[in-house]
């Protein structure tokens, strides 16, 4: 197998993956919204600096209690996924039926932007709302997100052969 070929596959795998894992958080949010609207909301509301042991932190009048504004929020983030996962599969589609990686890389790369702007929405609210005190790990993922989907751009835009 020549290096071309090879690095085709792995760009399709990529970007097939990462369809996939997007399909599968839209399709998560949609179906159990009440529960991804409670964790926004648990963020929003700081909720996590409120349990035992309490952490008084002057950060604390920033917090949101309205469940609507928490709905509001996940709703944003849901649009941004919608838009992230139809044109992956646009991308993907122009990528195996197409005319190949030249005419998908531009809709993976929409892709991709779609979801660094719900991914860094994530995290600047994070910042916002302290979630770095008490919800370390959410804050790693949503940073290795980012590091994904910076990783994915390269793969697909740098000119290997």
């Amino acid at each position: 197998m020549d290096l071309p070929t090879s690095l085709l596959i792995f760009q399709t795998v990529l970007s097939l993956g990462f369809g996939l894992w997007l399909s599968l958080a839209l399709i998560n949010n949609l179906h159990a919204f009440a529960g991804s609207a409670g964790a926004v909301g648990a963020t929003m509301s700081m909720a996590p600096l409120r349990e035992h042991p309490p952490i008084g932190t002057p950060l604390l009048v920033r917090a949101v209690q309205s469940a609507t504004l928490h709905r509001l929020a996940l709703a944003l983030i849901i649009l941004l996924q919608a838009g992230a996962v139809l044109t992956v599969w646009i991308g993907c589609y122009a990528l195996l039926w197409g005319t190949g990686l030249e005419a998908a890389r531009p809709w993976l790369n929409l892709a991709l932007s779609a979801a660094l702007g719900f991914v860094m929405l994530m995290l600047l609210a994070g910042l916002w709302f302290g979630y770095w005190i008490r919800q370390e790990g959410l804050q790693l993922t949503h940073l290795l997100l980012v590091v994904w989907m910076l990783l994915g751009f390269v793969v697909l835009n740098l000119r290997w052969v």
